[in-house]
């Protein structure tokens, strides 16, 4: 709440300093088009208008039209779009919205002649959002880890590394989401349909675990890894990580392997094995 002085808004108090209502609970859905920026100028006025359409078309088909009539703070992010919605329709959302959504989009890049094809990361997010109902409305943490999540390495790397052809959407949810949603048992997807992920953002102070739906999965499975993420180094080339306190033989380095009194196997033996051990008489 604010109040005007001066024909300027100013809070009515600093963070910290007495309690509050927390503002109203939303879900939270944010859209970005794969390789937006890539595209030549004269698309991208056509996608950001494409891109509302397409959600608009598959909420109706998927049976949720009062989400898109209803939807609080919807903006366009020139290469997305975001809205916020009430929060007991997410089950909804996570299942059969995604599917339908997939299903649009594979229907308009068959369909679209001549026109560039489109794919789209989602991100799904619950959280208390102020709803003022004006231009400033739905500003807040909610928002902006939605919109992190959205730029995130998993899904990112998801999405680039399945058939164009066939997975039109990739979906990652927060933690807050999958949980209330998804692990509650309120969506009709099980689980196992789910992978969770450490979500990151290159150049960005965020880390959180979320979880990563694919509706028309193709390519390589998505694991619970990132390629390229700092916090995996190793694991991309299948490199096991190196034992405490010891490190690998660099390249070139001659590797010397002793064991006085004992027996020393460098690949796999069958049967038993008996060791002798012959001391040599120093002379006196």
């Amino acid at each position: 709440m604010h109040e005007q002085e001066n024909g300027l808004s100013r809070a009515t108090a600093a963070p910290y300093t007495r309690s509050r209502p927390l503002p109203p609970s939303r879900g939270i859905i944010a859209v970005d088009a794969k390789d937006f920026t890539g595209l030549p100028a004269i698309e991208h006025e056509v996608v950001s208008r494409t891109v509302p359409d397409l959600i608009r078309t598959s909420l109706d088909r998927a049976g949720l039209a009062e989400l898109w009539n209803d939807r609080r703070f919807p903006a366009s992010t020139g290469d997305g779009y975001v809205l916020g919605f009430d929060p007991s329709l997410m089950p909804f959302v996570i299942h059969p919205w995604l599917f339908t959504l997939q299903e649009v989009l594979t229907e308009f890049n068959i369909h679209a002649l001549g026109a560039l094809p489109i794919r789209l990361r989602v991100s799904l997010h619950i959280g208390p959002l102020p709803d003022t109902g004006d231009a400033f409305g739905g500003n807040g943490t909610a928002r902006n880890d939605t919109h992190r999540l959205l730029d995130s390495r998993p899904v990112k790397a998801v999405l680039a590394s399945s058939r164009e052809n066939v997975t039109q959407v990739a979906a990652i949810l927060s933690d807050r989401c999958y949980q209330d949603a998804v692990a509650s048992g309120y969506t009709g997807r099980h689980p196992d349909h789910f992978i969770e992920v450490p979500a990151t953002v290159e150049g960005k102070r965020f880390a959180q675990r979320a979880w990563i739906h694919v509706p028309l999965p193709s390519g390589p499975p998505p694991g619970p890894y990132t390629p390229g993420d700092p916090a995996h180094q190793g694991r991309d080339t299948g490199d096991a990580p190196e034992e405490e306190g010891r490190g690998a033989p660099s390249e070139g380095v001659r590797v010397t392997n002793r064991a006085p009194n004992g027996n020393i196997n460098t690949g796999t033996v069958h049967g038993g094995q008996r060791v002798t051990v012959t001391r040599r008489r120093r002379d006196t």
